[in-house]
């Protein structure tokens, strides 16, 4: 019988409980229990999903055991064992219920509880304070930060001064809120996204107390796992950029796109050649930077406009005259040769426009290159 699904809330995005969990499948080990519960901890809401994986047998038992247990709420796991059972766990992820925050109780109904909505700058920054503490709590630092221990007398790295190498501000770790402008806060954001690596093992260490000791540090699901958390932040308080989930401003502030835009900047940087992907890259960084102003907009409408030129062959072969639409706009307007006989007064919005255009240009003139070769 199937596993009953019920009783478990997933915290993390699904695809990412599910490349860890057929990772841990994958490679067996004597330490796979171990690192099969951590995953578990981590992912999900509450115990129950990690009490009831412990419950089970290393190996199924035999179908004609006598002894075998019939008591109801163990039919659906009778004969599994735990491997068998992580298995369908993970092959049924997108069947999970994602955990949610409660339903608000009667003070905040009556509208006199407290505010968690982030209305404000200062409690987006405590709830990022709460987000990075309950990263450290789980090990997420310590292959920067180093972890104490008992046994070693080593002296840790200094938190404070790894911050500043990258950011150029001291004295920002531990962290404190209060203190930071709009610039440290966004860059904090950017810091933390490359300082985060998952640790996939982990063992108490009961000498003196000394707690949990995590091992096995690995950047790609922590950075998954960072982005999904903080640009949900993000969104509840109302602030309209995004960590970047790939492109060269991976892990960098963008400014917020519809899905059907962002879907769009996916398929251009996957589906182009190695060359082409890379001055696709450098064109969309420049367009949806935080910081982007007019110049970085035009140099990237420029970049694609030189990739179209490219393969204004194929254009014309598919558009025959109509394809010089798409260059006069570039040649006429002030973006490309900066002629004085150029139209120059456009409001800004042109340039969003002409940008996802060229895009878009760039995308279509990918999947015909595709369908000419049979990819």
């Amino acid at each position: 019988m199937s596993l009953d699904l019920s009783n478990y809330e997933l915290r993390w995005p699904v695809p990412l409980f599910a490349s860890e969990g057929e990772r841990v499948l994958r490679h067996p080990n004597r330490w796979w229990e171990d690192q099969a519960v951590w995953l578990l901890t981590e992912a999900f809401a509450g115990t129950t999903v990690v009490a009831d994986f412990e419950e089970l047998p290393n190996r199924p038992a035999p179908s004609d055991d006598p002894w075998a247990s019939t008591t109801p709420g163990w039919g659906e796991r009778q004969g599994m064992d735990k491997r068998a059972w992580l298995t369908e766990l993970v092959g049924r992820a997108l069947e999970l219920r994602r955990a949610v925050d409660p339903r608000p109780y009667w003070p905040q109904r009556q509208g006199r509880g407290l505010s968690h909505d982030g209305s404000t700058p200062r409690d987006s920054r405590r709830d990022f304070e709460r987000i990075i503490s309950n990263f450290a709590d789980s090990g997420y630092l310590v292959e920067v930060f180093g972890e104490e221990c008992v046994d070693d007398s080593a002296e840790l790295p200094d938190a404070s001064r790894v911050i500043e190498h990258r950011l150029g501000i001291p004295g920002l770790w531990p962290l404190s809120p209060v203190t930071w402008d709009e610039d440290t806060f966004f860059g904090l954001i950017e810091v933390f996204h490359d300082l985060v690596s998952r640790p996939r093992t982990r063992r108490y260490h009961s000498y003196s107390g000394c707690g949990w000791h995590h091992s096995e540090f690995h950047n790609g699901p922590a950075r998954i796992l960072y982005r999904s958390k903080v640009n949900e932040l993000l969104r509840e308080a109302g602030i309209e950029y995004e960590l970047a989930a790939e492109g060269e401003d991976l892990g960098r502030l963008v400014a917020i796109t519809d899905d059907a835009r962002s879907a769009l900047v996916h398929q251009a940087l996957t589906g182009s050649a190695p060359d082409i992907t890379a001055r696709v890259r450098h064109a969309v960084a420049l367009f949806r930077g935080r910081d982007a102003a007019a110049e970085g907009k035009r140099s990237a409408i420029v970049t694609l406009a030189g990739i179209l030129e490219e393969r204004r062959s194929l254009l014309k072969d598919q558009l025959g005259k109509d394809e010089g639409a798409l260059f006069e706009i570039a040649n006429r307007y002030d973006l490309r040769h900066r002629k004085a006989d150029q139209r120059g007064d456009y409001d800004e919005a042109f340039l969003d426009w002409i940008f996802w255009w060229y895009l878009g240009t760039v995308e279509l003139t990918n999947r015909l290159i595709a369908s000419r070769t049979g990819d």
